[in-house]
């Protein structure tokens, strides 16, 4: 460093002169030509601890978002928003407006609790909705053959069944659900049950609307309503807390199936044998 430094003698004089014309808004190129020291290191000791003037500095290409950052927060937008706005990442933002006050938040805490349990309920729904879809999609066109063991396993389920005490050797079937009746009406008719075997009628509480709830049960079982049986009226009781009190409420349809001993005698076969084909120790 001697070596450098002693081509100018007058070093310290060389710095007043150079730091003079740094404060007068010089560049390093102009200070260096006009004292002729085309040695950048001792350039820049010579100026070292002075601004270089504005004029010099490069434009930054993000001061013009940084204003405008600061700009629509002082409006009163997060940080969320002024992203959106302006397209620049959230930890530049976050930089840019961390001097300035935060804007009221636009929700309490508890309608932001409201909105989220919205949003996700939202979300769960159009989730369970398409895992639905595909599950339906996936079953295709069921054969007969599976028309008639699922129609066979929901009879096990809902319809009325023999029992050692008491002979019940008949098919008897009552539910509320529509789309489980249409499933019973279909397998009745793989069963080769005709109509007038088929004696229906409607169980519903006394208080509901019994004649529209016999017009449901009846369009769909594909009959006219007057031969439905007559509507068993369940009494109400004012002490009883019921739900089923809306307008989608129709009772439950009950059909009986005359002369059905042999029938049931086939469907109670068919059973055991889905029970014996499901279990690996019977084969």
């Amino acid at each position: 460093m001697t070596e450098i430094t002693s081509k100018y003698a007058d070093f310290e004089g060389l710095r007043e002169r150079a730091v003079a014309m740094r404060r007068e808004g010089l560049s390093l190129r102009q200070i260096r030509d006009r004292l002729h020291v085309h040695n950048n290191e001792i350039l820049n000791r010579l100026v070292k601890g002075e601004p270089a003037p504005e004029w010099t500095k490069r434009p930054n290409a993000k001061d013009d978002l940084r204003d405008r950052a600061r700009e629509l927060r002082q409006q009163g937008m997060t940080h969320d928003q002024i992203q959106a706005e302006l397209g620049c990442s959230k930890s530049s933002i976050s930089l840019w407006v961390r001097d300035l006050p935060r804007p009221d938040p636009r929700y309490s805490p508890t309608e932001r609790l409201a909105l989220m349990n919205a949003g996700l309920s939202a979300s769960r729904e159009k989730e369970r909705e398409e895992t639905k879809r595909l599950a339906r999609e996936a079953v295709g066109d069921p054969s007969d053959r599976e028309l008639s063991l699922a129609g066979v396993t929901l009879y096990w389920a809902e319809g009325s069944k023999d029992k050692a005490y008491s002979r019940r050797e008949s098919l008897q079937f009552i539910n509320s659900d529509p789309n489980v009746f249409k499933l019973h009406l279909r397998w009745l008719d793989l069963l080769g049950v005709t109509h007038e075997r088929r004696h229906m009628r409607v169980s519903i509480h006394e208080s509901a609307d019994v004649p529209g709830a016999e017009r449901f049960w009846a369009q769909l079982a594909g009959i006219p309503a007057s031969e439905l049986r007559k509507t068993t009226l369940k009494k109400h009781n004012p002490k009883t807390t019921r739900r089923n009190t809306t307008e989608s409420y129709r009772g439950c349809l009950i059909i009986y199936v005359a002369k059905s001993a042999d029938i049931y005698r086939r469907v109670e076969g068919a059973w055991y044998g889905i029970v014996l084909g499901a279990d690996p120790t019977a084969r």
